[in-house]
């Protein structure tokens, strides 16, 4: 069975850091990419970052530079580094995971995780 645990959200005051946590099981990470999105109150959901099976990155241009995805295969998880958090990061955000065949993160995932919220505030 496939299950994608997120983990690491809270409240942290702006410029703070917090990583979130993706753990996966069911499956074995190598020959899968993975993604993180968020969607705030009343907003569609939006792409945050993803990585490939061949640890290609991508970043939304309102993270590039603050946020840093990585995966550990060996523990099945993939991370998500947030430093200098704004307030407009508050969201819930939720990891999802396809295989790619070695091409790069997919415009669609498959399997997605119930969501960890991360709130940004003073």
């Amino acid at each position: 069975q496939v299950q994608l645990v997120e983990s690491g959200g809270g409240l942290v005051q702006p410029g703070g850091s917090l990583r979130l946590s993706c753990a996966v099981s069911g499956f074995t990470l190598d020959y899968y990419a993975v993604g993180w999105f968020r969607q705030a109150p009343g907003k569609e959901r939006e792409g945050v970052s993803c990585i490939s099976s061949r640890d290609s990155t991508f970043y939304a241009d309102s993270v590039k530079g603050r946020f840093t995805i990585s995966r550990d295969n060996a523990k099945n998880t993939v991370y998500l580094q947030m430093n200098s958090l704004k307030p407009e990061d508050t969201a819930v955000y939720y990891c999802a995971s396809d295989r790619d065949y070695g091409l790069g993160c997919p415009a669609d995932f498959d399997s997605w995780g119930q969501g960890t919220q991360v709130t940004v505030s003073s």
